[in-house]
């Protein structure tokens, strides 16, 4: 790889007062680590009220998300700052509850759907290209912002067939913009072992902002209730959801649970999908040779289905900007029993931290691991790396439900994107990674715009 490398925030000091590293770790969780996690296979932290350790060891990893889930479900601790928004969604439940969840939902994200929510997403791209007509005249424009609303639009018209235009639609995005800004990914009770009676205390706007959220939500679920019963409603993913029985006990979701799962299709949809793209076209204007390839590739793109397939060099570039900024920077499990991992006692109730913005930088994993170099993908330690270190819709039975959705969607948007402009950086700008709820821009990702 040629060029400079792609933006990486600084390492805390490796051993710091545990108020230092909470304060950090509050403030961004990537710049509250050590350098060391990026070399080690396994890491250790203590802290007055639990463990936890991080692993980055490939077979220690698969073990944890692939060949025994059940003995490491998700950490509760991570739900403590998502749960006034999320409820009881997928995203944050275990054991049989969780399953009978996935049951409903995996159906409406199976392969033959993507196709026949392609043309939603064609659309979104088309109306994102658009909205950037007038704006493409060489001034900064702040690209996190634009591609949070095309992921947004992608998700309103692939599950409720409706534009961001739509008044709900709109409302939405406005407040979970307020919400994703004031809400860290974690709070105080993440820390200490507070009880579940007792009262959780959010950033100013937080509950009031999730609340608004989930009426709107549910007024749209509602409407498409009505809209099932009378058998008007469109084929869309919400109508798969709704109509979607649990094969085991016959029923499906209620008012309340759909309300759930449409909340973290959104932040799991929309937010992650913005980070990535985001990102992506940063690292367009940082490597200017790339840009052009997928420009060149996207030339000949056609409304159809089946030209996904031939978007290789889009995809590449992708997944290479999925490596370097993961959305989801972290995943907590807990230890269910005692374990023993590289000659490490494990207590019960240990967090287990897997971490894909570590893993995928490993240093004794990863050829070149803070370049970009889409081309990797293609060689035998990328492909290898793939299939052991690379997990940025994590793992296993829990492995998001929407990873294809996902990668039909960005490499979509980008091809749209660069084969109408072209982006450069702009000077003295360059954005510096933090973690919130995903991987954005401290102060934003600036670009600047240039038909082609």
């Amino acid at each position: 790889m040629t060029g400079p490398l792609p933006p990486k925030p600084p390492a805390r000091p490796d051993k710091v007062s545990l108020w230092r590293y909470l304060r950090l770790f509050r403030a961004d969780i990537l710049s509250a680590q050590p350098a060391r996690l990026y070399r080690a296979w396994m890491a250790e932290f203590r802290t007055p009220f639990f463990r936890s350790f991080l692993m980055n060891q490939p077979d220690l990893v698969k073990a944890v998300l692939k060949d025994r889930p059940g003995d490491f479900p998700k950490s509760g601790r991570i739900g403590e700052g998502l749960r006034p928004l999320l409820g009881n969604s997928v995203f944050l439940t275990n054991g049989e509850l969780w399953k009978r969840q996935r049951r409903i939902i995996d159906p409406a994200f199976e392969g033959g759907r993507l196709r026949d929510v392609f043309p939603a997403m064609w659309a979104a791209g088309e109306a994102a290209v658009a909205r950037l007509e007038g704006r493409a005249d060489g001034t900064a424009i702040e690209i996190e912002a634009e591609a949070s609303h095309a992921a947004a639009d992608v998700i309103f018209r692939t599950l409720f067939s409706i534009p961001i235009e739509h008044e709900v639609a709109a409302e939405v995005f406005t407040r979970f913009r307020a919400y994703q800004r004031a809400q860290p990914i974690l709070n105080l009770a993440a820390f200490l072992p507070l009880p579940r009676w007792m009262p959780r205390f959010y950033p100013r706007g937080t509950r009031a902002n999730a609340a608004k959220i989930r009426g709107l939500i549910r007024r749209l679920t509602a409407d498409r209730q009505a809209e099932i019963a009378t058998g008007t409603a469109p084929d869309d993913l919400a109508t798969k959801i709704m109509t979607t029985l649990d094969p085991e006990t016959g029923e499906g979701f209620d008012t309340g649970e759909m309300v759930d799962q449409v909340a973290i299709f959104f932040l799991a949809g929309h937010e992650t999908s913005a980070s990535a793209l985001a990102w992506t076209l940063y690292l367009m204007a940082l490597y200017p040779e790339w840009q052009e390839k997928v420009a060149a590739e996207a030339a000949t793109l056609a409304p159809e289905f089946g030209a996904v397939s031939r978007l290789r060099i889009s995809r590449d570039v992708f997944r290479e900007a999925l490596r370097l900024y993961p959305p989801v920077p972290m995943m907590v499990r807990e230890a269910r029993c005692p374990e023993r991992f590289r000659d490490r006692d494990v207590p019960q109730g240990s967090q287990l931290v897997l971490s894909p913005w570590h893993l995928h930088r490993h240093a004794r994993l990863w050829e070149e691991p803070d370049g970009f170099d889409p081309a990797r993908w293609q060689t035998q330690n990328g492909k290898k790396c793939q299939r052991e270190a690379y997990i940025p819709f994590s793992a296993g039975p829990r492995v998001c439900p929407g990873a294809g959705f996902a990668m039909v969607e960005g490499p979509l948007l980008l091809s749209l994107l660069l084969r109408r402009f072209r982006v450069a950086r702009v000077e003295g700008r360059d954005p510096v990674p933090v973690a919130h709820l995903t991987v954005r821009a401290k102060d934003g990702i600036w670009l600047r715009l240039a038909p082609r």
